[in-house]
C-alpha cells in the first residue's frame, strides 16, 4: 500500500528518532498520525507538541529531539551526529507486522556464540523441528493449577467471604417483604498472574536460545496471561508468532521477525528500550518478570543497572535465568549483573528446558 504524500513526512520522522536511539513502537507512529490529524494542525508548533505527547520522549532528551525535528521539518542542519554518551547506536523497540523487510546477514569469520559482542548481526534463524519434551507436556499439564495466581477485582459469593454483599440483602429484603435471613457475603475472584519472559538471543546464548524460545512457546500455550520479548541489539515483541499453536512454525514465524539472532550484545539498551514504550512497560506492572541471559553485557553496564531497578518497583518479582549459573562455582564477575544482584528475586540455573519449566512452576510457592 502507498501512503499519501501528505503522510510521508509523519511517518518518516519517527524512523528517524529511532535510527538516532530513540525507543518509538510502531503503533506510536499511528498514534501520531492521528494526533495531528485532530489537530489541524495550524502550525510547526503542533506537529512538534503531537510527537512529543505520542511518542513518549524522555525529557532529558528533548534537546536531541528538537534537533533532529528542526532539521527534518525545517531543514536546518544538524551541527554534529547525535550518539549516546559511549557513542554507539541505542536499541530500537520493534513490533514484527505483516510487511516484509529484506535483511543482509553479515558475514564474520568468528562463530557466533563464541564471546559476547556488542556489533549487530542481523539475519534469519532456522529452528530444526523436534519432539517437543517431557518438561513441557507436564508444563502445559500443571500451568493451569501451579502458575502464579493474584486477586482480581470481580467477587463471587462465598458463604467465608469477607464482605456483605449489600445490593444483593436489600433485594433479598424485597423479595421476603423486609425479612433477611442471611447477609450474602462475597470474595475476590483470583487470575493467574502474568508471565514477561524477556530472552536473549545474542551470540553467546546462541546455544541456549533454541530451548529458551520452545519453552516460550509452551508457556505462552498454556497460561493466561504471557508476554515474550526479544533482547539483543534491538528489542522484538514475539508474543503473537508464540501464539500459533504448532511448536515448529510458530518458532519459523519468530525466525522470521526476529532480525538480531545470534549478533550482539546490548542488554541495558534493549531493557531500556522496552520501559520507555508505555504499552510494552505495562506489561511488566504486577507479572512475574524471567530475564533469560547469561548476563554477558556489553553496553553500558549503568544502563543495565539503571533498566533492573526500574523491573524490580514494578514487576511483582523479577528473576534472572542464566545458563551459566549451573555450574556450582559460577559467580556473576561482570560489573552489570553483580550490582543488579540486590534488585532481584533470585538467580537461577537454567541452561535446560526441564530446568526452566521446573522454576516458572514453583514461582507461586513461598520462598
Amino acid at each position: 500500500m502507498t501512503l499519501p504524500r501528505t503522510s510521508r513526512p509523519f511517518v518518516e520522522f519517527p524512523a528517524i528518532l529511532r535510527a538516532h536511539g530513540f525507543a518509538v513502537a510502531p503503533d506510536q507512529t499511528i498514534d501520531f498520525l492521528q494526533a495531528i490529524s485532530l489537530l489541524g494542525p495550524r502550525d510547526i508548533a503542533d506537529i512538534r507538541r503531537a510527537a512529543l505527547a505520542t511518542l513518549a520522549i524522555p525529557r532529558e532528551r528533548h534537546a536531541e529531539f528538537d534537533a533532529l525535528f528542526q532539521a527534518y521539518f525545517l531543514g536546518q542542519a544538524l551541527a554534529a551526529p547525535i550518539e549516546d554518551e559511549e557513542g554507539e547506536e541505542g536499541v530500537d523497540a520493534f513490533e514484527p507486522s505483516s510487511e516484509t523487510i529484506e535483511i543482509d546477514q553479515d558475514e564474520g569469520d568468528e562463530e557466533p556464540g563464541e564471546l559476547a559482542t556488542s556489533a549487530e548481526l542481523l539475519g534469519r534463524r532456522q529452528f530444526p523441528p523436534i519432539a517437543d519434551p517431557d518438561a513441557l507436556r507436564d508444563l502445559a499439564r500443571r500451568a493451569g493449577k501451579e502458575l502464579p495466581r493474584r486477586q482480581s477485582y470481580r467477587r463471587f459469593l462465598d458463604s467465608r467471604g469477607t464482605r456483605i454483599d449489600l445490593r444483593r440483602a436489600l433485594r433479598q429484603a424485597l423479595r421476603r417483604d423486609g425479612e433477611v435471613f442471611d447477609l450474602p457475603k462475597t470474595r475476590r475472584k483470583t487470575k493467574q498472574r502474568r508471565i514477561l519472559l524477556l530472552i536473549d538471543v545474542s551470540g553467546s546464548m546462541k546455544d541456549q536460545s533454541d530451548g529458551a524460545l520452545r519453552f516460550a512457546h509452551a508457556l505462552v500455550q498454556s497460561a493466561d496471561s504471557v508476554e515474550v520479548f526479544s533482547l539483543g541489539t534491538r528489542l522484538t515483541r514475539i508474543t503473537a508468532p508464540l501464539r500459533i499453536k504448532d511448536a515448529d512454525r510458530a518458532l519459523d514465524h519468530v525466525g522470521a521477525a526476529v532480525a538480531d539472532f545470534d549478533g550482539g550484545t546490548r542488554i541495558g539498551e534493549a531493557l531500556a528500550a522496552f520501559l520507555a514504550v508505555p504499552r510494552f512497560a505495562a506489561y511488566a506492572r504486577g507479572a512475574a518478570t524471567l530475564v533469560l541471559s547469561d548476563g554477558l553485557e556489553r553496553g553500558s553496564p549503568e544502563a543495565l543497572i539503571s533498566a533492573v531497578q526500574r523491573l524490580s518497583r514494578v514487576s511483582w518479582r523479577l528473576d534472572w535465568l542464566s545458563p551459566l549459573a549451573a555450574d556450582p562455582l559460577y559467580e556473576p564477575r561482570t560489573e552489570a549483573l553483580s550490582a543488579c544482584l540486590p534488585y532481584l528475586d533470585a538467580l537461577v540455573p537454567c541452561d535446560r528446558i526441564d530446568a526452566m519449566c521446573t522454576h516458572v512452576l514453583s514461582l507461586a510457592r513461598p520462598a
